[in-house]
């Protein structure tokens, strides 16, 4: 029960940002003219903001299975890293290791890897944030096929709301904990770097592998 009120506790910015866009996405599922179904399975099944958005366009265009396998290995990809990053974490989790894995979002990677805690609370945090986001895109289904275009004109630009959230939880994790400043600041600086030289929609990739390699070579060279 400690472990399910921790979980509550630290996951209530993921709350409100999941379901300011879960109410995006599914308005904008109602508005495609999707049926409810929809949009519940995809976030069920794909558990990724970004995807799903892209998904709703690419299912009433031409299909093309390569392109959206390729578009889901790019947007997703820095999921790889944030794994690679939860394997001491996960280790021994038994039965709950394959659905920790599949619901570890940004913003869940976020919240368990800052907070150090048993299994039963990142489990706890990964289901929450998992009923947070398919909540969301109900309500924002049900908001839409009732209402329709009228609510979305006061939505756009509410898809900051995780940008600020990202920015909270590293401040907070900055301030707490000092040791961590020299991973803060290659994130920081190879995130810089890559987003002038790859562009903006293509830097996240690049910029994960940078701080990868920086990492695993002050690994290999303190590990002697």
């Amino acid at each position: 029960m400690q472990d399910f009120k921790t979980a509550i506790r630290l996951s209530l910015p993921v709350l409100g940002a999941y379901w300011f866009l879960g109410l995006t996405y599914g308005l904008l599922s109602a508005n495609m003219g999707y049926g409810l179904w929809v949009p519940v399975v995809m976030a069920m099944t794909i558990y990724s903001g970004s995807v799903e958005f892209i998904a709703l366009t690419m299912l009433i265009s031409t299909f093309n299975p390569m392109a959206a396998v390729a578009m889901a290995l790019m947007v997703g990809a820095r999921h790889l890293f944030y794994a690679i990053s939860m394997l001491d974490r996960y280790r021994g989790a038994s039965w709950r290791k394959s659905l920790l894995i599949f619901w570890l979002t940004d913003e869940t990677f976020a919240i368990n890897y800052a907070c150090r805690g048993s299994f039963r609370q990142y489990f706890w945090v990964s289901v929450l944030d998992y009923l947070y986001w398919i909540s969301g895109g109900i309500m924002g289904y049900l908001l839409g096929s009732a209402m329709g275009d009228m609510l979305m004109q006061y939505l756009r630009g509410l898809d900051f709301v995780v940008t600020a959230m990202f920015v909270a939880i590293f401040m907070d994790d900055y301030l707490r904990h000092p040791d961590t400043h020299g991973s803060a600041w290659l994130g920081i600086c190879a995130a810089t770097v890559c987003l002038v030289v790859f562009g903006a929609g293509q830097f996240i990739v690049p910029t994960m592998l940078c701080i990868l390699a920086v990492l695993y070579l002050y690994y290999r060279r303190t590990a002697r």
